[in-house]
Formats: C-alpha cells, sequence, structure tokens
C-alpha cells in the first residue's frame, strides 16, 4: 500500500507558513543590498560598507551575523595580523541573485512609474 504526503500549500500570509518564515529572513532592507554587493564573490567588510550605501556599521553588523546564522553567507577569517575577515555568499545564498536580480530589473523599469505616482499626489508614505 503507497502512502501518498499531503500536498503542501504554501500560504505567505499565514504567519506559521515555512514560505513566510523563509520570507522573513529576505526581506529586512539590508538583506537583499547585502546579497547584491556579495554576487561577484568575497568582500572585506569596509568594501561591503563602501558598497551598500547608506548602510550603519551597527546594522551592517547585525545583517551579516544574522545571514551567517541562517547560512546565506558564510565568514572567512585568513590569520594575518590584524585578522582578514572576508564574506562570500555560501550555495544557498546565491540562490537568492536570481530573485534578487528580478527584482532589481523590476525596480529599474518601473522607478519613474512610481515616481510619477507620488508626484501626481499618492497617499503619502510614513
Amino acid at each position: 500500500m503507497e502512502t501518498t504526503l499531503p500536498l503542501y500549500e504554501p500560504d505567505v500570509l499565514n504567519v506559521n507558513c515555512r514560505s513566510r518564515l523563509a520570507f522573513d529572513v529576505v526581506s529586512d532592507k539590508w538583506t537583499p543590498l547585502v546579497v547584491y554587493a556579495l554576487r561577484r564573490g568575497g568582500r572585506r567588510y569596509n568594501q561591503l560598507r563602501r558598497d551598500v550605501g547608506g548602510v550603519s556599521a551597527k546594522m551592517l553588523s547585525q545583517s551579516l551575523r544574522r545571514l551567517e546564522a541562517d547560512g546565506l553567507v558564510e565568514r572567512r577569517v585568513t590569520p594575518a595580523v590584524p585578522p582578514e575577515v572576508e564574506y562570500r555568499l555560501t550555495p544557498l545564498g546565491s540562490t537568492l541573485l536570481t530573485p534578487i536580480s528580478v527584482l532589481v530589473a523590476w525596480a529599474e523599469d518601473h522607478y519613474l512609474d512610481v515616481e510619477r505616482h507620488r508626484a501626481a499626489g499618492g497617499a503619502t508614505r510614513p
């Protein structure tokens, strides 16, 4: 007798859904930018800070720690004086490059549309 598993129906709007939990991992302000900045290979902390304009040292550190804990970024320490630390995407982190690149392309294609709606008196942003 063959047992079939019930079909899993993702519901990103449900707080307990695994797709929602995964979405929460990548949907903060800095994660997509840090991942995108690492797309071409390893970067040192100060390089990343320059690459990701506007991020504070505290927020970059927190983002990198969270990305490392989630398995998206690895931190490599090279013994030297002072030690050299480099951050790079893991294979799992690299899987985010396609969706982030699609979002970047959407932003480039539609930025002027968004600006026109704002200028026309759309609802004010908080």
